[in-house]
């Protein structure tokens, strides 16, 4: 997939802000390694200043305010946004922005590193590209994370994965998937570099329904297939569990580089 697809606002901007608690509570967090390698890599020190574009509920957001960095939080979703607020409310090298990324409102020249935390998926790339590289200071890096879910490592997560192709209403058109490597290279204009780091989730059943239902292309109580999507969901936990938890493993996939 190498063309710059859109997403409507209602898709891009509104649509987890019914799923913020299980947000929250369920999805995961990100290696601190990764603030490890871009010191190594990237020049990255405790005064560098930091954008982390669709920054949501903090996750991301939390591992730079723990090394020292000032941080502006880009959020477009209201509900997320004050999520967010919440759990960082202590760090006073916070700012949270109500903007999106392809209009951050950010000054020009004023951040050293750019992030995006499973979020680029969203963004309109040659629009925020062109941000990108408004706010960016000279020979400033772009951080581009996902926390990718393997899906074929064992049976419950290739069952896992078949649920969601079942029940998700537009699972195929959002799933981060669909940004490839081809993808970021067009992106950067040349093949960034590239590191992966082991992640891993364990779920009792409520944790699980709720990782599912943090999900945006979920469907929610009330709507088609809900009913039946969780039925199925309770067979897959009491068929796959082993000590009444299920795992979830992810490679934390982290692109970065300069802009071309």
């Amino acid at each position: 997939m190498s063309s710059n697809s859109q997403l409507s606002d209602r898709d891009s901007t509104k649509r987890f802000s019914s799923r913020v608690d299980n947000y929250v509570r369920y999805r995961p967090g990100y290696p601190a390694e990764i603030v490890e390698l871009l010191k190594t890599d990237c020049g990255l020190t405790g005064t560098s200043v930091i954008a982390d574009i669709g920054s949501g509920t903090g996750k991301l957001t939390e591992l730079f305010l723990a090394n020292g960095n000032a941080v502006f939080g880009i959020e477009p979703n209201k509900e997320m946004r004050e999520a967010g607020e919440r759990l960082l409310a202590a760090s006073t090298n916070f700012t949270s922005i109500a903007a999106t990324a392809e209009e951050t409102g950010l000054t020009k020249g004023s951040v050293d590193f750019i992030t995006a935390g499973q979020a680029f998926h969203w963004f309109d790339r040659n629009r925020c590209r062109t941000e990108f590289a408004r706010i960016m200071k000279p020979g400033g890096w772009v951080v581009l994370i996902w926390n990718d879910r393997q899906t074929m490592t064992n049976s419950f997560l290739a069952e896992y994965e078949q649920l969601l192709k079942t029940y998700a209403t537009d699972y195929s058109k959002v799933d981060h998937k669909q940004i490839d490597d081809e993808v970021v290279a067009e992106f950067f204009g040349y093949v960034p570099r590239k590191k992966a780091f082991p992640n891993l989730q364990e779920f009792d059943y409520d944790g699980l329904k709720g990782r599912l239902l943090s999900s945006s292309y979920a469907p929610e109580e009330g709507q088609p297939k809900f009913a039946e999507m969780i039925k199925d969901l309770e067979k897959l936990f009491s068929k796959r569990q082993q000590g009444g938890i299920v795992r979830f493993v992810y490679d934390t996939v982290v692109y970065y580089g300069k802009l071309s």
